[in-house]
């Protein structure tokens, strides 16, 4: 198999499982929205599983695993003992994870502050508290799933990893379910759901990664030259890890000065995540382990017709729905969410922050193209120094705008502050030749797709007047729903192939299997 075939395959596979967890993640989300609305149950909840997910982004996708992987890759390209590098580093990162749970569970109430100050003068601080301290483990399961997860992307396995949120999402569903129709707790059925989903997470890569060769089991830790070196890399992604984490602090406390607003802000998060997690999470899962290969070979062309590539497919499915979600952000919601405690009003509320987050998600794909190209050569300093001019920026923005924008404030303050990071990454790649810089085909590409997508958004901004009765209909909103969605995505697709934006037998050819 060709090393294109090869990328495009692996960001099908990923793409593809992505997309299903996402679907399960709405679904899941759904059923929250329905039961719990944006209540205090809602917010304890959602605060006390974004702890665990918070953290597991600082240890091991955000800084471990982007140091981890191209080290880890070299060494299987070389044949230097992958095998006990790989181990190594599951034991450290382990004896790290369990001292943290412990400490985390003595400073919870601490903890819950820092992430909802506005928690403190209410009941929701004591509820919060307790469904952190069912909820944290997930930190450790999670976090080794993801160590386990860059061992089988840089060996060219993408499927697993790929599928484990999805097996996340699907006992979510199967529990809330259970607690409706059983009369349990709601709020605490999801939350010891958490550590539970971790676990088998964990189980379904060990047993991939087993399979694969790499059957890791920790032992005594030990301090070796390659861990070291691997902790002197990680060290600024960590801090970097941190700074992004900073901005989500910031964000989540503003919204936690305005009721209901937690629940806003997620509900809207998970809809924009959408394409980005099919798209852009799913290339730069990819491109990562590619890139670290072609380096390791010398081949620059190389490097620069994967980062090209991965770049089109990415902006050619993202773009449009970056529109999509600025021009109808009310009838997606509604028709999603907007049923049993979730009222319009929540619906609403809602719609306003999934419209500045499309602003942003440009931004946010173009962050998990430029990434790869500095932690593929070990550069994690660069991202660090950039990642603290956008905390400034967010923290700014999120602060000062809040007594005019209110809970708003927050999301149009990560959108911002996306823009600088990406930018910044942009500006600075240059220095990495020619397998940093985007081909002439790709230059060429990017207006058509830019006035394709804004062409679609006055398609679709007239289709939802032609269909504004239908939308508000009970019977008929799901119907309604799915010709503005469908009907805009035809429409993107005949513009688009017009322009010359792309075609679909190269969009076949770059996703085939």
């Amino acid at each position: 198999m060709s090393k294109p075939i090869r990328l495009m395959r692996g960001f099908a596979t990923v793409g593809v499982w992505t997309l299903l967890s996402r679907i399960a993640g709405f679904v899941r989300d759904v059923l929250i929205a329905a039961f719990l609305g944006a209540g205090p149950v809602a917010e304890a909840f959602l605060i006390a599983f974004s702890l665990p997910n918070m953290f597991r982004r600082f240890f091991a996708e955000g800084a471990f695993n982007m140091a981890f992987v191209p080290m880890f890759s070299k060494k299987v390209e070389s044949g230097d003992g992958p095998q006990e590098f790989a181990r190594d580093a599951f034991t450290g990162l382990a004896t790290i994870l369990i001292f943290f749970t412990v400490v985390a569970q003595i400073f919870m109430p601490g903890l819950v502050l820092l992430m909802a100050s506005g928690f403190a003068d209410d009941g929701r601080l004591e509820l919060a508290t307790l469904f952190g301290r069912i909820a944290f483990p997930y930190i450790l399961f999670i976090s080794l799933a993801a160590l386990l997860s860059g061992v089988l992307n840089a060996t060219g396995r993408f499927a697993a990893a790929a599928a484990a949120p999805v097996l996340l999402n699907i006992l979510f569903i199967s529990s809330v379910t259970a607690a409706y129709y059983l009369g349990w707790d709601i709020g605490l059925t999801l939350a010891w759901t958490v550590p539970v989903a971790g676990v088998a997470q964990l189980a379904l890569v060990w047993v991939a990664a087993s399979r694969a060769g790499y059957r890791l089991v920790p032992k005594r830790p030990r301090m070796t030259p390659e861990l070291k070196r691997l902790a002197i890399i990680a060290a600024p992604a960590a801090l970097a890890g941190g700074v992004v984490q900073i901005n989500l602090l910031v964000g989540r406390n503003v919204a936690s000065w305005t009721e209901g607003a937690i629940a806003w802000v997620n509900y809207a998060d998970r809809l924009y995540q959408l394409p980005l997690g099919v798209v852009a999470i799913a290339i730069g899962v990819v491109l990562l382990p590619e890139l670290s290969r072609r380096l390791q070979a010398g081949d620059a062309q190389g490097g620069q017709d994967a980062l090209s590539r991965a770049g089109e497919v990415a902006l050619a499915l993202t773009l449009p729905c970056a529109v999509a979600l600025m021009v109808v952000p009310l009838p997606m919601i509604s028709v999603l969410f907007e049923r049993g405690a979730f009222t319009s009003d929540d619906a609403a509320a809602t719609a306003l922050a999934v419209a500045v987050y499309g602003l942003g998600l440009p931004a946010f794909v173009l962050q998990k193209i430029f990434q790869p190209i500095y932690f593929a050569r070990e550069d994690t300093k660069s991202p660090f120094k950039f990642a603290l001019v956008s905390m400034v920026v967010n923290a700014v923005i999120a602060v000062g705008l809040w007594p005019y924008l209110d809970y708003l404030a927050a999301a149009l303050a990560t959108t911002l502050a996306g823009w600088s990071m990406a930018w910044l990454l942009w500006r600075s790649s240059k220095k990495f030749g020619q397998a940093a810089r985007f081909d002439d085909r790709f230059r060429k590409r990017v207006p058509r797709i830019i006035a394709a997508s804004l062409l679609m958004g006055v398609a679709l901004y007239l289709l939802q007047i032609v269909l504004l009765q239908a939308l508000g209909s009970p019977g008929l909103r799901y119907m309604a729903l799915a010709i503005l969605v469908i009907g805009g995505g035809m429409f993107y697709a005949i513009i688009g192939r017009a322009l010359g934006a792309f075609s679909p037998a190269e969009l076949k050819a770059s996703l085939r299997r």
